[in-house]
């Protein structure tokens, strides 16, 4: 019988204290993960301390934290992975879910060196998590059921969105909303530079741009019309927003974010086969 099967919220290992897994334990706490069943672990046992106390959650070493859990965060470095699953494998609770938001990993690497039947979810989240306006793609191992997805959902539920993907679609999600807070910061960062460029203060230039991207996001959210349509809306015949689009499309913008998007797919392709 599980944990589940009582009622009582599964216990959690959080590996990693960096800023992911910091946000894990915080989404965690913020869903309401009784601060008992969730444990935090690092090399650097300070900052584990830190976190816990932070956050009220427990924290212990890395064996000490997996050989008591239900669920495993793997919150640490893609080139750590091997060396943690080594570690964790021989104290691995059987049945325990282990869930990883290590770039670039495939599955197949934790199913190698974890015991046989070992289910297993890969996690892409991304940057915005650590305001619970993330965007998180889920991908599940061979043993991993329906059960184990719903799980991971509810641990990520406090990040933002949560999508099921196949494991074949995280180069892209990767590249799209794991690395798309950098194009859009990118966005920003040009709307208030053409701002001040035409006078305007860099402050408020900035408040601005900032509004104006987080407005239109909303827009495009709340009414679930295509971003064309909207765009179609606030672009009168001869007026200024068709200038500005025409000048975008004169210089590229468009297929810009778009090889964007697909280099960044190629070196997570190339990281993973690494």
């Amino acid at each position: 019988m599980t944990t589940q099967d009582t009622g009582v919220a599964p216990a959690v290992a959080v590996l990693g204290g960096g800023v992911m897994g910091g946000t894990l334990v915080a989404a965690l706490r913020t869903g309401g993960w009784p601060g008992d069943r969730v444990t935090v672990a690092d090399q650097d046992a300070a900052k584990a301390d830190a976190l816990a106390r932070e956050h009220g959650v427990r924290a212990a070493g890395n064996r000490d934290a997996v050989a008591e859990a239900d669920v495993v965060l793997l919150a640490v470095k893609p080139d750590v992975v091997p060396a943690a699953l080594a570690d964790l494998a021989p104290v691995l609770r059987d049945g325990a879910l282990v869930v990883s938001v290590a770039a670039g990993v495939p599955l197949r690497v934790y199913e190698d060196a974890l015991p046989a039947g070992t289910p297993v979810v890969r996690v892409m989240p991304n940057t915005p998590a650590l305001i619970g306006k993330g965007a998180s793609a889920i991908a599940p191992g061979a043993a991993a059921r329906e059960e184990h997805l719903a799980l991971v959902e509810r641990v990520l539920a406090a990040t933002g969105l949560v999508e099921r993907v196949a494991e074949k679609h995280l180069d892209a999600v990767t590249a799209l909303s794991g690395s798309g807070p950098a194009y859009a910061f990118y966005v920003i960062d040009a709307l208030a530079e053409a701002g001040v460029l035409l006078g305007l203060p860099r402050d408020l230039a900035s408040r601005l741009a900032v509004a104006t991207v987080e407005g239109a996001a909303a827009m495009v959210a709340q009414t679930g019309e295509h971003p064309a349509v909207l765009r179609e809306r606030v672009s009168s015949p001869g007026g200024t927003t068709v200038a500005g689009v025409a000048a975008l499309d004169a210089h590229a913008v468009r297929a810009g974010l778009v090889a964007g998007v697909r280099a960044a797919a190629e070196r997570s392709r190339e990281l993973g086969a690494g």
